[in-house]
């Protein structure tokens, strides 16, 4: 199963360039990635230049006109730039953890989308790991339990591996919390329903 990996931006490219570090360590990389950029400028595209030439994957940047937050669009065009049959959606200030890739992979079925959580960072820790390049996307769940401790981190049960089953599928109805921050689909599926919606345009809970 071929699987695109959509990382939506704009205008961080410290972040950004946080968040690419993370696919560079993936357990799985048997992938291709697309940054999904919805109007910044030569900084962004400049780390998208420099990631592509050390990764092991392909790499693109999917841009648009900076007409306003339109992050369903930009979405859009990345999953009409990629033929994969599976797409992972995130966003370009969400590190991923090693195993992002190869747990979407595992728990992807046809006809269903999977849903995740992430963990909010301080503003001061947040500074602390793009000013010193802290590479979170290695630590373990102890380290985590440390940052929590400090207030450095909002929560530590996302980052809590369980084992899959039945469990997963009792809430299906609920998927009203779906967020793209952690999302995937097969292309198939994304096509079937025509995408995104596009209406939704200007931030606050578009997904």
């Amino acid at each position: 199963m071929r699987i695109a990996v959509i990382v939506t931006t704009y205008n961080r490219p410290d972040a950004l360039e946080a968040v690419l570090e993370g696919y560079l360590t993936q357990t799985d990389p048997d992938f291709e990635l697309i940054v999904a950029d919805d109007g910044s400028g030569d900084a962004t595209r400049a780390v998208v230049e420099r990631f592509a030439a050390r990764a092991r994957f392909p790499v693109r940047h999917v841009w648009q006109d900076d007409q306003g937050f339109r992050a369903a669009a930009i979405r859009n065009k990345a999953v009409a730039a990629t033929d994969a049959d599976y797409v992972l959606f995130t966003d370009g200030d969400c590190i991923p953890a090693r195993d992002f890739v190869s747990q979407h992979r595992r728990l992807a079925e046809a006809g269903w989308f999977l849903s995740a959580n992430r963990v909010l960072l301080s503003e001061r820790f947040t500074r602390e790991v793009l000013e010193q390049h802290l590479p979170i996307h290695r630590w373990g769940l102890g380290r985590w339990l440390l940052a929590w401790l400090r207030r450095d981190v909002n929560r530590w049960l996302p980052l809590v591996r369980l084992p899959d089953g039945a469990f997963r599928k009792r809430g299906a109805a609920r998927w009203e919390g779906a967020k793209t921050c952690n999302l995937s689909a097969t292309r198939a599926d994304l096509l079937r329903v025509n995408g995104l919606d596009e209406r939704y345009a200007g931030w606050g809970l578009e997904d």
